[in-house]
């Protein structure tokens, strides 16, 4: 195709005949390019989609007629407009240049375009080229998808534009570096929770910025226990048990003790669940508390368990309270190490005489 709404002839003998149309030009003459100078046109014309393609053939006084062709389509013809497109336009009709405007230029308008000239009865051509470009443009791309932890997956992005476009996937992730393919393909086998997440599809041609388009990952794994630690609480105080689990989907949690299942119901105790960790709260722990608990994390995948133990430790005393503080005093004061020096000495011995001084007035007395 081309520019649309012109006159159009067979190509077989077109030139022949639009330049015996054009020019009056008798049978026989040839058509040939003339001398290596003359007319001179543009190079090859590259423009993106939607802009305009200015197409400029340059000429002089010797040229009696001039004519912009389209494959088998005529133009423009002198000043006279052959083609009904209201995207082609005559900017200039000199005796220096000869100049068209194709307007919001499409993949349909790329081709070859003849300029065509008469002087001294001697018609001469030259062809430049419209190279369109196009940005691009992702057309199809794989959905979001699930799938458990060991299995395969191919995603897939398809992508159209001029030139055609190089499609890199990477994937989003602090740990991923570089390229996971530069294909239109992306194959993942044996997939880790790790290898979960975005995954990015880039399509680009220099002709604009890049294209982007995400898929989202999702690795489902069975419950792993991360963190279960055993606390000592004294009697009658507040004592909290923490269990922490990851799971895709989110692990669901049961607390046992001694086999026996636990539940908000009990009095004094406080079940807390949360997507990725339970809390188990005693608000007043008795001797009957103490022990081990089990907690129970589990998801459509499986499940898994890890034993906490609730045990009792002595609560401090006022008087260990204040042999901890004494302590603590005495060794703030004493720091590291004495320093001596002359004048701290003689000051503590001024210090004992007067002392002995007084305890030898005061003896009488006793």
């Amino acid at each position: 195709m081309g520019v649309g709404g012109c006159l159009v002839l067979p190509w077989r003998g077109v030139a022949v005949l639009c330049l015996r149309l054009l020019f009056l030009v008798p049978a026989g003459v040839p058509v040939r390019s003339g001398d290596a100078t003359f007319p001179k046109a543009m190079d090859n014309v590259t423009v993106r989609q939607g802009e305009s393609a200015i197409l400029r053939c340059l000429v002089d006084n010797r040229v009696t007629r001039v004519a912009w062709l389209n494959r088998s389509s005529i133009l423009f013809a002198g000043n006279d407009k052959w083609c009904l497109d209201p995207r082609v336009e005559l900017v200039t009709n000199t005796q220096t240049q000869y100049v068209i405007q194709i307007k919001d230029v499409d993949v349909y308008d790329e081709g070859p375009y003849t300029c065509s000239v008469q002087t001294d009865n001697h018609p001469k051509t030259l062809r430049v080229h419209l190279i369109v470009q196009v940005p691009p443009k992702i057309v199809e791309i794989s959905s979001d998808i699930s799938i458990n932890e060991g299995g395969n997956i191919s995603l897939t992005c398809i992508a159209t534009g001029r030139p055609d476009p190089m499609i890199t996937w990477r994937h989003i992730s602090p740990k991923a570096v570089g390229f996971l393919s530069e294909d239109e393909y992306l194959e993942i086998t044996g997939i880790t929770r790790e290898q979960s997440g975005a995954y990015e599809c880039s399509a680009s041609n220099d002709v604009s910025p890049p294209v982007v388009r995400r898929v989202n990952v999702t690795v489902n794994y069975a419950p792993y226990i991360s963190g279960a630690k055993s606390t000592g609480v004294p009697v009658g105080q507040k004592g909290i048990l923490q269990c922490d689990a990851s799971a895709v989907p989110s692990a669901k949690f049961q607390w046992y003790k001694d086999d026996k299942r636990l539940s908000e119901e009990q009095k004094g105790l406080k079940v807390e669940n949360r997507a990725f960790f339970s809390r188990l709260t005693f608000f007043n722990v008795s001797e009957q508390d103490y022990g081990n608990y089990t907690c129970v994390a589990y998801n459509q995948l499986g499940n898994t368990n890890a034993s906490i133990i609730l045990y009792e430790i002595s609560e401090p005393t006022s008087s260990t309270l204040f042999q901890e503080e004494t302590t603590a005093f005495q060794t703030t004061q004493q720091g590291p190490g004495p320093v001596h020096d002359g004048k701290n000495d003689g000051s503590r011995t001024v210090a004992s005489v007067w002392l002995l001084s007084v305890l030898f007035h005061l003896l009488p007395k006793f």
